[in-house]
């Protein structure tokens, strides 16, 4: 698989570290509900089709992105970077 970064451009994917869903950006606050920290940990979708992960380009840039890809088809869709104040990336 090639992943474009907007950075660098073009890349095999051994270039990349791969963190797992998008949805990590959305982690909840230490004082929030254990309700919500189950849901969080425990709680994911497995869907088939387009999903938006997040990939560190760990011999490259050093960016965080947001690759759009299908687990269909294994083509890649779009690839962003990871917006400055989003946190939980470490």
């Amino acid at each position: 698989m090639r992943i474009i970064c907007p950075n660098c451009g073009e890349r095999d994917i051994r270039e990349f570290y791969y963190r797992g869903s998008e949805n990590d950006l959305d982690r909840p606050k230490l004082e929030d509900s254990l309700l919500n920290w189950h849901a969080f940990l425990h709680l994911r979708d497995n869907a088939a089709g387009e999903i938006r992960d997040l990939w560190y380009h760990e011999k490259g840039c050093n960016s965080w992105l947001i690759v759009t890809r299908n687990t269909i088809t294994h083509d890649v869709i779009s690839t962003e970077l990871v917006n400055s104040e989003d946190e939980g990336l470490a």
